[in-house]
């Protein structure tokens, strides 16, 4: 981890808090739409469980596979958008090289989302 990453250096406004500051993050207002989308998410991995269970045709769980791969695809574009919206936003704010180690973050991120 760098100096950055761990805010040990100063911020060019250091009066400015942020909620990033407070530990609020940018999923923090659709916490509750998040959880049910993930367990919804949840639902449909356990049914590709009880699917090779029950011998289900290789086509049909395959198709289930993929729904399943589009949700938390969708998933973590929305959580990525709440992260640029507001953990990036507010590292804009704040200036100094927090902005640069929120923009890195966030590319690798988008990285790691690609390579899958």
């Amino acid at each position: 981890m760098t100096t950055t990453e761990t805010g040990a250096n100063a911020p060019s406004s250091p009066d400015i808090v942020t909620d990033h500051d407070r530990g609020i993050h940018g999923y923090h207002k659709q916490k509750q739409e998040h959880l049910k989308r993930l367990r919804r998410i949840e639902g449909q991995i356990r049914g590709l469980q009880r699917m090779v269970d029950e011998d289900v045709y290789c086509i049909d769980i395959l198709t289930q596979v993929s729904a399943s791969t589009k949700a938390l695809q969708s998933f973590a574009l929305q959580l990525l958008e709440e992260h640029l919206r507001h953990c990036v936003a507010d590292a804009a704010v704040k200036g100094g090289d927090e902005i640069d180690a929120k923009v890195k973050e966030a590319t690798q991120a988008i990285a790691r989302m690609l390579r899958t």
